[in-house]
């Protein structure tokens, strides 16, 4: 990285090397440089030790900025030598280890100090600031359950500096010491950003913050315990812009004037809590307000349309999770200037938008979540919004056929629903990522548009009225991670083209009527090598996380990072041993599975498909498959087929395996099984007396009891039909039903009035 030429520098004070990409250590040629005031190798891929690199013996240093990189090992000592150092960032990068007191105690010039994002452990006790009177910004940020961070002890220690930015997230603050809030904050006036977000602090709200702090303009108290009435009076505080207590316990009603308490508030998250009765009309004067999220509470009642006009700012509303009900979207519909609205998992009703007069093209949300409520009717507005990206409707009383319009929609989710003919092909496009048509009324085959969802992620359309085969080129289909076409009509073999996804992590083709036999190739439908759904659009709105200033300057310029509202996360339910789980968000690159149940497979089960070791799931069962069940599966069920012989071992994967998972094979022998496996049962096989007697076990009721009954009916039917054109027959069965009549007749006169 360096060249001599750079090392004969020696009059050189500003070295700024941010923002590219070196890699390797720092060479310890740097301590030449004697005369360095400012450092900085943010932002590059440098790694290895600090310790022996030279930058102890930079007695001049005043700024060292080593953030955004993979150093790893412990923090040097020596850097308490350097007694003129006023800014010290070493955060994001792989720091281990304690942090020692010295480092933080002797460069009494510092001014501010980041040690966040890195895997320290161990107790750090916050006095040791106490003396350092010109220290403004604080940043711990952690990144596992191993750091503390202690303010009470010593107890009566008083700070020398006056704070304008502290981070403390994820430090399990006073862990020992009761949970309590920083008692050293009661001496703080001068702070503008505070995070002491994801802790386990109790106690009341803290709003004395506001009232000593009169600059406080970003305050995140969000994960932790907080309880108390949230209606109890809070300080007016002019310059507040951020608010989030979201993830605590509060209790109560938000107050009917609250814009008199935070005039400038511009983004409030109160998620997360237990807050309830409804929203106040008054909240919708805060008329600079961007983000609003009230999700997971136990508010109620009808929600003012008021928040959905443009004379406010709002782009971000959430309302998730509550019990508010109405009409909300009924009537002409307007979005103002929201860019994000979730309304799901509430009660509201009713139709969407004005169907007497037709609408015109209007502008929506770009993302639209009205999931889990009652609404009804057809969706026709949805062809006259644009640059709605994100569509969920999931789980409402929805129907029709499915509108087209000009929308290039990447997440469209309208399972759950009444929507029926046959799936139209305007859905389908190249921007598609995720398609959700599943436990609807859609009829007949798959359309060919579908080869057009290059990018699709998720394809789910089970639990329809699908038939016919299925078609080949979704095994073109590369991108696609999660493919769903269970409880469908499909009939046929199963394409070997689906081998082809080699980057599927879940194929359910259960409740179909697939014949032949299982592909071999299907041992590709294994665990993906890269993430898909971890990682989701987000909006920009306002974060926790600083940055203070650029490391050339002398002072601190307190800059938001943006604050990351996360897309819709991609949810689907599969089946694992009998039981039906929703698997959602992150969770689904690491879930994979196959499931082939309830089919017509015949044969034998492929010694491949033992490859599949990191699969979690492998359901056969109900099928007619036959033969030994191979030795290396992880999870699996093959119940209800006509497999024979010894099962494997009860050992590694094996052991998990109970009973269920083999019934209905009563060929096979072995633990779990109670059948003994003799030599006799491991020769013998299935005669065809055997084979019609366990026929009862695949029997269709449904079809059972129809044919019987339709049997009956037609016999009937044609013993009427005889009665009426052969006169004979019909005075013979009259005759008969009468000699019937009179002989119960007598008989029970006979038994009532027997003599005494």
């Amino acid at each position: 990285m360096f060249n001599i030429a750079l090392a004969s520098f020696h009059h050189l004070e500003v070295l700024d090397l941010e923002g590219n990409y070196f890699v390797g250590t720092i060479p310890s040629t740097i301590k030449a440089l004697s005369s360095l005031k400012v450092v900085s190798f943010a932002n590059n891929k440098l790694n290895g030790s600090l310790l022996d690199h030279g930058l102890c013996e930079l007695k001049n240093l005043q700024e060292l900025n080593l953030q955004g990189n993979m150093f790893t090992g412990k923090l040097p000592e020596c850097f308490n030598m350097l007694s003129s150092l006023k800014f010290l960032d070493n955060s994001s990068n792989q720091f281990i280890g304690t942090l020692p007191p010295s480092l933080i105690a002797n460069p009494t010039s510092l001014e501010y100090v980041d040690f966040s994002h890195n895997k320290f452990e161990g107790s750090f006790s916050f006095s040791l600031f106490s003396n350092l009177k010109n220290l403004e910004v604080v940043g711990f940020i952690s990144d596992n359950d191993k750091f503390e961070v202690e303010t009470e002890e010593p107890r009566g220690w008083n700070p020398m500096f006056q704070l304008k930015g502290l981070a403390l997230s994820n430090c399990n603050i006073n862990m020992h010491t009761g949970s309590v809030v920083p008692s050293f904050l009661l001496h703080q006036h001068r702070l503008k950003k505070l995070d002491m977000s994801h802790n386990s602090m109790e106690g009341d709200i803290p709003t004395w913050l506001m009232k000593n702090n009169t600059m406080l303009e970003v305050l995140s108290l969000m994960n932790n315990s907080f309880g108390g009435v949230f209606s109890k009076p809070f300080y007016r505080n002019p310059n507040t812009r951020w608010l989030d207590m979201s993830g605590n316990l509060m209790k109560g009603v938000i107050p009917k004037d609250i814009q008199k308490f935070l005039p400038s508030i511009t983004r409030l998250n109160l998620s997360g809590n237990y807050l309830e009765g409804g929203i106040p009309s008054l909240i919708g004067d805060l008329g600079e307000r961007e983000i609003l999220d009230l999700s997971q509470n136990r508010f109620s009642g009808e929600v003012s349309l008021g928040l959905f006009t443009y004379r406010n700012r709002l782009e971000v509303l959430k309302l998730s999770n509550n019990r508010f009900h109405g009409e909300v979207l009924s009537g002409n519909l307007s979005f103002g200037m929201l860019r994000v609205l979730h309304l799901d998992s509430n009660y509201f009703s009713g139709k969407i938008g004005d169907h007497d007069n037709k609408m015109s093209t209007f502008s929506g949300p770009s993302l639209l979540d009205i999931s889990n409520n009652v609404f009804t009717g057809s969706i026709a507005w949805i062809s006259n919004m644009s640059f709605v990206s994100e569509l969920v409707v999931r789980n409402n009383r929805l129907g029709g056929p499915f509108p087209c319009g000009t929308n290039s929609l990447t997440f469209l989710d309208i399972s759950q629903n009444h929507f029926s003919g046959s799936i139209p092909s305007c859905l389908v496009s190249e921007s598609l990522k995720h398609l959700h048509l599943g436990s609807n009324a859609f009829a007949g085959s798959i359309s060919n548009s579908f080869c057009n969802l290059t990018n699709i992620l998720t394809l789910d359309i089970v639990n329809n009225r699908l038939f016919g085969r299925i078609p080949k080129f979704l095994g073109e289909l590369s991108n696609i991670r999660i493919l769903l076409l269970g409880k469908n009509e499909f009939s046929g073999n199963i394409p070997k083209q689906l081998c082809q996804l080699t980057n599927a992590s879940l194929l359910d083709l259960f409740g179909n009527f697939l014949s032949g036999s299982i592909p071999g190739c299907l041992q590709n439908i294994n665990r993906p090598s890269y993430q898909a759904f971890t990682d989701v659009d987000q909006f920009s709105g306002a974060s926790s996380s600083y940055s203070y200033r650029n490391p050339r300057n002398s002072w601190f310029s307190m800059i938001d990072h943006p604050y990351e509202v996360s897309g819709i996360q991609d949810e689907v339910l599969f089946t694992t041993k009998t039981l039906s789980y929703a698997y959602k968000g992150n969770v689904l690159d690491i879930m994979s599975g196959l499931d082939l149940s309830f089919n017509k497979l015949i044969g034998y089960i492929p010694e491949e498909l033992g490859l599949l070791t990191g699969i979690h799931v492998l359901n056969l069962s109900h099928n007619k498959l036959t033969g030994p069940i191979p030795a290396d599966y992880q999870k699996f069920n093959v119940s209800y087929n006509n497999l024979s012989g010894r099962l494997p071992e009860m050992k590694a994967q094996f052991s998990t395996f109970n009973k269920e998972s083999y019934k209905g094979n009563p060929l096979l022998c072995g633990l779990p099984l109670e059948n003994k496996c003799t030599i006799q049962s491991l020769l013998i096989q299935p005669t065809n007396e055997e084979r019609s007697h366990e026929k009862w076990y695949n029997m269709d009721m449904v079809s059972f009891y129809g044919s019987f009954g339709s049997t009956w009916f037609v016999f009937i039917l044609g013993f009427i039909t005889l009665l009426c054109v052969n006169p004979y027959w019909k005075r013979r069965w009259l005759d008969f039903i009468e000699e019937c009549m009179y002989t119960c007749y007598y008989f029970l006169c006979d038994l009532v009035w027997k003599p005494l």
